[in-house]
C-alpha cells in the first residue's frame, strides 16, 4: 500500500485556495508531473465528474481518469481512479486557519499490483517528493496572486 500525505500553509483565504486547486484546468500549472487535464463530463466539478489526466512519473508516460467521489467545496475533494496497474485515490483537504491563511493537505493512496507492487517503496518516496514540490508551487502561485 502506498499512502503519502503532505501539507503546506498558504497565505490566502480558503475559498481562493480551494477554488484554484479543485479546478482540474489548473492542475498542469501546479502539478510537477501533470501535463494535461481534459474534462470527460460537463463542468462544473461535482460528484461523478470525470477528468482524464496525462502525466509523467518515474520516467513513464501515464494516462488515467479520475472520478470525483466526494466534494465539499472549500473543505474536501476526493478523486479516485480504478484503471491501470495502480488504482489511486487523491484527497485534498483545505482548513481555514484565519481569514488570511489556509492549510492544504494532499494525500495519495493506492494499492499497486503486478510490477508496480514491487516499486511501492520507491513510488512512496518519489510521490512525497513530487507532492512537496506541487504544494510549494501552488503556494507560490497563489501568494503571488494575492
Amino acid at each position: 500500500m502506498v499512502d503519502v500525505t503532505t501539507e503546506i500553509i498558504i497565505k490566502c483565504p480558503v475559498q481562493k485556495v480551494s477554488e484554484y486547486t479543485a479546478d482540474p484546468d489548473h492542475a498542469p500549472e501546479w502539478y510537477v508531473n501533470i501535463h494535461k487535464a481534459e474534462w470527460l463530463t460537463e463542468k462544473p466539478l461535482s460528484i461523478n465528474s470525470q477528468i482524464a489526466f496525462k502525466a509523467r512519473f518515474l520516467g513513464r508516460d501515464l494516462s488515467y481518469v479520475y472520478e470525483i467521489a466526494e466534494y465539499f467545496p472549500h473543505r474536501k475533494l476526493v478523486m479516485k481512479t480504478s484503471n491501470g496497474p495502480f488504482p489511486m485515490e487523491t484527497t485534498y483537504l483545505w482548513e481555514e486557519l484565519d481569514g488570511e491563511s489556509t492549510r492544504m493537505t494532499l494525500r495519495n493512496r493506492g494499492n499497486p499490483s503486478g510490477f508496480s507492487k514491487w516499486m511501492a517503496p520507491l513510488m512512496s518516496s518519489m510521490m512525497k517528493k513530487a507532492n512537496r514540490k506541487d504544494l510549494k508551487k501552488v503556494k507560490e502561485i497563489l501568494e503571488r496572486m494575492e
